[in-house]
């Protein structure tokens, strides 16, 4: 029992550890994974890198084309995606 009481002090911080930072963080990842493979032609996005821009078309793989002024797009990894700024309203079926 006095071996056991030795562990707790660990055991306690490790708790404390994962519902401070992991559990979080996680959270997080799964909401940008949630954000990157709802993007659709039209939404306004923000890159990590700063850049500001309106997907032109979705690839099949990981990347996206953006739009960054008229005439000139790039192509961007999916997961590098920071923010939806606007999204666009889902075509109707009628």
């Amino acid at each position: 029992m006095e071996q056991f009481g030795q562990f707790l002090p660990l055991i306690l911080i490790f708790g404390i550890m994962y519902f401070l930072l992991i559990r979080p963080q996680q959270k997080k990842m799964k909401d940008h994974q949630k954000m990157v493979e709802a993007l659709r032609r039209g939404d306004q996005v923000v890159t990590q890198g700063g850049l500001i821009g309106k997907v032109a078309k979705v690839k099949d793989d990981n990347e996206i084309e953006v739009e960054l002024a008229e005439g000139v797009k790039v192509r961007v990894v999916k997961s590098t995606i920071a923010q939806v700024l606007s999204k666009t309203e889902p075509a109707s079926a009628e």
